[in-house]
């Protein structure tokens, strides 16, 4: 059964990786109150008027999609993850940073407010 909600889709993750799930959970919501919370391409998903970020469990990690213009904006701090244009791998053996991941949603709900949200830059 396909999950169609955030807490169906971390009910339904590996049991081993749920409390992970919750704290990156409460992080973005705490990072960015009132955001509408759903799931697409099949990921939790958190927006206003557009996306902020996604994220989606792996086998060896947790991608995190802040977009291109975070991936730029936090290149120094997210050296040691692997990364590509929108995204950062986050691996299950190492903490998740959450103090890097609230800097990086408060980032894009001030990109969003600000209507300066670019796909690619």
């Amino acid at each position: 059964m396909k999950p169609k909600t955030i807490d169906e889709y971390i009910f339904t993750s590996p049991p081993e990786l749920q409390e992970k799930l919750w704290k990156l959970h409460e992080c973005i919501t705490t990072a960015a109150p009132g955001a509408k919370e759903e799931l697409k391409w099949r990921m939790p998903a958190y927006s206003y008027q557009k996306i902020l970020v996604t994220f989606a469990v792996f086998k060896k990690h947790i991608g995190f999609y802040p977009m291109p213009s975070a991936i730029k904006a936090f290149a120094k701090e997210l050296a040691e993850y692997k990364t590509a244009e929108g995204s950062v791998q986050f691996p299950h053996d190492k903490p998740l940073p959450l103090t890097l991941i609230k800097k990086i949603v408060k980032f894009r709900v001030k990109e969003s407010k600000e209507g300066t949200i670019k796909w690619r830059s």
